[in-house]
């Protein structure tokens, strides 16, 4: 089904947001938004809600398996506002999550166990957002790939992650269970990242609640929410395995020109599984096995 704008789909959001997890993909341009929604249809999302501007067409192989909003992702915070308003409108008991194109969700066991049982131990946990690790993905060959997207011939970091304490500006101490996390293009080519955007931490993972709002950092302002674990042990995190920042790296004139290779030592293959991110420490399985 296609909604002419966000109004439109909202007025008749009921039945879509009744039954989660529910993906929301925002669509910046034209790359991999196929991919995109076959893999979150094939990991248990009941509903995978597409929203992308007139200018982008939508893919015949996937018109089907996905529902498609009318709506200007390019303009600063409507990110940010349409996520807000779809929570609004879903009920307390629907996990959203939120992403954009050539964007892969992983979870612990993923190949095997589906979104909703994932969640559904979650929430046993007392837990109503999940942290996730946003891993940055690039193709080795920009020569071949220009704009840095290969799913096929993927790599990823493997060292140079690392954890900062969150500073409360109220009392100047460390917030407690949140930590700024930084690795990946975004700590290696810092240079060309603006630094209110080089975090890869994201609450991407959520149930609505009244009052509650997404803000531009991917953290809301209700604090428990931004935590990566419950005071008595640590729980599940995610990881969205991303070619967004290799992208936006690439086709970005600013820093086009000045980056001819995004492999280094550290690189490995993407292996598309989620022991590799375990194994790699960007996902946590807390106690679910």
């Amino acid at each position: 089904m296609t909604f002419a704008s966000l109004d439109d789909f909202l007025a008749g959001a009921a039945e879509l947001l009744a039954k989660g997890p529910v993906a929301l993909i925002f669509a910046e341009d034209a790359v991999e938004i196929a991919s995109s929604v076959r893999h979150h249809a094939n990991i248990g999302f009941a509903e995978v809600i597409v929203f992308l501007p007139e200018a982008l067409a939508i893919p015949a192989e996937t018109e089907e398996a996905a529902h498609w909003v009318r709506h200007d992702s390019y303009a600063r915070d409507q990110v940010v506002d349409a996520v807000n308003a779809v929570a609004a409108a879903a009920p307390p008991s629907t996990w959203l999550y939120y992403c954009y194109n050539a964007e892969y969700l992983f979870f612990p066991f993923c190949e095997d166990r589906r979104i909703g049982e994932m969640l559904a131990f979650h929430a046993e946990e007392r837990r109503a957002a999940m942290l996730c690790y946003v891993v940055d993905l690039y193709a080795p060959d920009l020569d071949r790939d220009p704009n840095a997207v290969n799913l096929n011939d993927a790599m990823l970091d493997r060292s140079g992650y690392y954890a900062l304490g969150r500073p409360d500006p109220a009392t100047g101490h460390p917030k407690e269970r949140q930590l700024d996390f930084f690795g990946g293009l975004r700590w290696r080519f810092e240079e060309h990242i603006p630094k209110a955007s080089r975090r890869i931490d994201r609450i991407a993972i959520f149930r609505p609640r009244p009052g509650l709002s997404l803000r531009e950092d991917h953290t809301f302002n209700v604090e428990e929410y931004n935590t990566y674990a419950c005071p008595w042990h640590h729980n599940l995190t995610a990881a969205i395995a991303s070619f967004r920042t290799a992208k936006a790296l690439k086709t970005n004139p600013g820093s086009m020109f000045d980056i001819w290779n995004f492999t280094w030592h550290n690189s490995a293959p993407f292996e598309w599984r989620s022991q590799q991110l375990m194994d790699l420490g960007l996902m946590e399985p807390g106690q679910w096995f």
